[in-house]
């Protein structure tokens, strides 16, 4: 076992975010939470009067070096917890390797469900904490008809199959599904628009991410839809992608994630202004930077109770604690290492911001194989938001 000082009297974090590429206009807020709370860590002290020491690498959106990178931190650098990933093809090719070697990774984004790793903590929203809820608020206010973009990898593909399987029990169907390559253009939407047009779906519902999200509103808005009627609803967009889309084009779009900047509580205001004092702005923040910022917390509350690199030992500190974040009071699982995490279904107005239409009051219990999809289930129960 690794001692549990490093050699120069740190603890290590792979930071493991893309600052190129197509994913990283999301992936750079990621790294910004983790970089802040390491800041914030460190300004008081750090973890038991050791520094928490950030080693980053940029894995430019290539899934393959998310691996890689991933053994040169655990190999070369002597890193037992790591902290990254966007895409699930990237966490797919990390998975391998922390579990070989016995690390921690912690992962703060949503994704598609149905993975448990003792060597992972998930700290993004799994499909029951946001394709039930977003479901639920679609069927109810704007129809039946739905209409699947994504971006072809895994995420998109099993984030649809399970929200076909939900709207299913709702009395939904899907009239059209497609999907694109990750560095699709604003060009390659041309065909699927036509469709669109054609087919007169209710909603469409969206998994194409980074740089293609931002082309496929873009050419949306420019092909004459209105999202106010028809909107394009997502659990991958986020405020770094509307901020590039800009708020012409973004109007009237809807996203469902356990946070947004726009939630007016001490704890947001505090985190946006801490942000905004590190990086100048807080308009990037998004619910997966929200995701890193926590994560890392919580892996420091770890790290003092235990003062040890004993990844077992922390894994046990971990499983059951809790966290006042931004969002709310959230929980990790000892029964999946998965979160316990809040849902909210937001807006685009016509500044660009997101504002929160509906919200279940409490955290949801992460069910990340979908156990229990039941729409009905009083725990998704979507109220007006305060």
């Amino acid at each position: 076992m690794m001692n549990s000082r490093e050699d120069n009297g740190s603890w290590k974090l792979g930071v493991l975010f893309s600052e190129t590429g197509v994913t990283s206009v999301i992936e750079k807020s990621q790294r910004n939470g983790a970089l802040l709370a390491i800041g914030e860590i460190n300004s008081k002290g750090g973890v038991g009067g050791r520094p928490l020491e950030p080693v980053i690498y940029d894995p430019r959106s290539i899934p393959e070096e998310y691996g890689r990178l991933a053994e040169k931190l655990i190999s070369e650098d002597g890193v037992r917890l790591l902290i990254g990933c966007y895409m699930s093809s990237a966490r797919k090719e990390v998975l391998p390797v922390i579990e070989r070697r016995n690390a921690l990774f912690f992962y703060p984004t949503l994704y598609e469900g149905f993975e448990y790793s003792p060597n992972v903590i998930y700290g993004g929203a799994c499909p029951n904490q946001n394709s039930v809820p977003l479901a639920s608020y679609l069927l109810e206010n704007y129809g039946t008809r739905f209409y699947f973009v994504g971006s072809d990898y895994i995420y998109p593909r099993e984030s649809n199959r399970v929200m076909r399987n939900i709207l299913r029990q709702g009395g939904g169907e899907v009239i059209g599904e497609h999907y694109l390559p990750v560095t699709v253009g604003k060009e390659g939407f041309a065909d699927i628009l036509l469709d669109i047009e054609r087919t007169k779906p209710d909603v469409i519902f969206s998994t194409v991410v980074g740089e293609g999200t931002i082309n496929f509103y873009q050419a949306y808005y420019e092909a004459g839809h209105d999202a106010r009627k028809v909107p394009i609803a997502s659990l991958t967009t986020n405020e770094a992608e509307i901020s590039a889309i800009g708020a012409k084009a973004a109007v009237g779009h809807i996203t469902a994630a356990p946070y947004f900047r726009t939630i007016n509580t001490a704890k947001s205001r505090r985190f946006l202004q801490s942000y905004a004092n590190m990086f100048g702005s807080d308009e990037l923040v998004t619910s997966c930077c929200e995701s890193a910022y926590f994560q890392v917390h919580m892996l420091a509350e770890a790290l003092e109770r235990e003062k040890s690199l004993d990844i077992e030992c922390l894994r046990e500190q971990l499983l059951g604690s809790t966290w006042d974040a931004p969002q709310g009071k959230i929980k990790i699982d000892p029964d999946n290492n998965h979160t316990y995490l809040h849902a909210r279904i937001a807006k685009v107005d016509s500044k660009g911001d997101f504002i929160v239409e509906r919200e279940v009051r409490r955290s949801i219990k992460p069910d990340p194989y979908l156990v229990t999809p039941d729409l009905n289930d009083r725990r998704f129960r979507l109220q007006q938001a305060s």
